[in-house]
């Protein structure tokens, strides 16, 4: 089975509702000078940080994935857990002053989100060298690169490529801070790139290529759509669009994103057909979209199947069972 190094940020959420519209709140004319304070009616704190929530989608899959980032000196609860999730945390790096990442999140009643990431000790995670962490695995089959620290970033790819493991760059909220140098560095050659549709039109502006441009320098690119489903797309072929797994009830839009590159990335590592991998994402996003918070989600085989039959239909659900069925 291909050996999968999930590279990324470790932090701990906390997430808040707000009971209004963000957009209520905002006065024409006088965006140059916000000043506002939102009145929440919740909070959870809990676990997160875009890599360890696609390492932890992938530990209770079954993969056994290696979760590479740092983390700060308040680490070992958070660690135990990920490791009881089938997660290998033995790259993590331990600061020894910092705390680990913080992202704090209000969502109001449309769902619009407003955010704040706090690095910590995500900022050493440019030290790790991933070479000597591929050396004491054993090898890796593949490595995604998950939004972390900006030269951390930029140092797992170009050390991936150097060992000549395939990448899945994924570089998501930190598109903003890319220079356009970092972004093209990040993207060119990877065997997978992931965005959401706003990200997508993003890392063309970061980048300076059109569409055909990035698509002649990547394997596959991958655009997620919310409950649009999601496009896959390579250079001088259609584009495979899946339909989402209808939601019952959307309780916290947080880390579906994460799952879904979790599920996709687990049916690439039993080497599925693309379409089949990802449905499985799609399927995984939508049990994160009903659960509060981003790792605290119950997953079973018989409701991951169950969601497959009713969105794809019967044969979807008895092609991905041999592989469900050993989920406890």
């Amino acid at each position: 089975m291909v050996r999968i190094a999930v590279t990324g940020s470790i932090a701990t959420d906390h997430l808040m509702v707000f009971p209004g519209r963000f957009t209520e709140q905002l006065i024409a004319g006088q965006l140059e000078r916000v000043s506002l304070s939102f009145l929440a009616d919740g909070l959870e704190v809990r676990r997160g940080g875009v890599g360890a929530n696609i390492a932890f989608g992938l530990g209770r899959l079954g993969l056994h994935p290696l979760l590479v980032g740092a983390a700060g000196v308040d680490f070992a609860e958070y660690g135990a857990w990920l490791k009881a999730g089938g997660v290998d945390v033995g790259a993590v790096r331990i600061s020894r002053s910092a705390h680990t990442a913080r992202f704090v999140c209000t969502t109001d009643a449309d769902h619009n989100q407003i955010a704040t990431f706090y690095a910590g000790a995500m900022a050493e995670a440019s030290g790790i060298d991933l070479a000597e962490v591929a050396a004491a695995a054993g090898g890796l089959g593949l490595v995604l690169v998950g939004a972390d620290d900006p030269a951390a970033m930029l140092r797992h790819t170009a050390a991936a490529r150097a060992l000549r493991v395939p990448v899945a760059a994924d570089p998501s909220q930190q598109l903003a801070r890319l220079t356009g140098e970092q972004a093209r560095a990040l993207v060119q050659g990877a065997r997978w790139l992931f965005t959401n549709e706003y990200e997508a039109a993003l890392i063309s502006a970061r980048t300076g290529w059109s569409r055909p441009q990035i698509l002649s320098r990547v394997g596959v690119w991958i655009t997620t759509l919310g409950e649009g489903g999601v496009d896959i797309a390579a250079f001088g072929r259609p584009v495979l669009h899946v339909p989402a797994v209808p939601a019952t009830v959307i309780a916290d839009p947080t880390g579906a994103g994460d799952a879904f590159r979790a599920g996709f990335l687990a049916g690439v590592a039993w080497r599925w057909p693309l379409e089949q991998a990802a449905r499985l994402g799609c399927a995984l996003a939508t049990t994160v979209l009903e659960s509060v918070g981003t790792q605290e989600y119950k997953l079973l085989a018989s409701d991951l199947l169950a969601r497959l039959a009713a969105a794809y239909g019967p044969a979807a659900a008895a092609a991905a069972e041999p592989r469900l069925a050993a989920l406890s």
